[in-house]
């Protein structure tokens, strides 16, 4: 299934650390009124049952805001839920073996960190990719940060959208400009925010200057 870059611009990854004052339903639908044109689900601590329910949940109130949901890593909720999109990293199930699992109806987008791992990624049916870490994160302490030149690559390597992720912020994102990136993917960024909807209008602003 073809991936719309359009719908890559301002990528939401959840992060259940930052629940407290919101619950993950209401700082989602706080970041989708803010601009967000797509929410990635990722829950690594829930069970199947639970993350199923509320995926539907989140599923629904992505419908609401015609953006597209995507699952982190678990190929059976994204179906169940019926989500538009699974995100698989290079250690979760490879996506050649995805595609076979969800058929072309569904999107399938792939963590890469260098242009081999993406030109394999888009071969075994990948329809974007999520590449990183641009920059330090604290999100993911086992991945360090890719240098300018080797996120150039892979954008000028691949024809299907390429989304940066990793330590993206307002003080940094403008420095991707120029490097061909269709989006950038925040986790922080967004759902740490005191405000997620004022913080996702203004880097709904910026993400659209560096791609220009």
């Amino acid at each position: 299934m073809k991936c719309d870059k359009h719908t890559m611009l301002l990528y939401a990854v959840t992060d259940r650390a930052w629940v407290g004052e919101q619950t993950l339903y209401q700082q989602v639908e706080s970041a989708l009124k803010g601009g967000a044109t797509c929410v990635q689900l990722r829950e690594k601590q829930l069970g199947d049952a639970d993350f199923l329910q509320e995926a539907i949940q989140i599923h629904a109130l992505c419908q609401q805001y015609g953006v597209p949901l995507f699952i982190n890593d678990n190929v059976e909720v994204a179906l169940q839920c019926h989500a538009e999109g699974i995100h698989v990293g290079q250690d979760d199930m490879a996506a050649a073996q995805v595609r076979q699992r969800v058929g072309d109806g569904v999107m399938i987008g792939v963590s890469a960190h260098t242009v081999q791992e993406a030109l394999d990624a888009v071969a075994h049916g990948a329809d974007y990719l999520g590449v990183g870490a641009v920059f330090a994160t604290h999100t993911k302490t086992d991945v360090s940060e890719m240098p300018r030149q080797t996120l150039l690559d892979i954008c000028n390597a691949v024809d299907v959208p390429v989304v940066a992720i990793g330590g993206i912020h307002k003080e940094n994102i403008l420095q991707l400009k120029g490097t061909g990136v269709d989006g950038v993917a925040l986790v922080s960024a967004i759902f740490a925010a005191k405000d997620i909807e004022a913080e996702c209008r203004e880097l709904r602003a910026l993400s659209e200057q560096i791609i220009k």
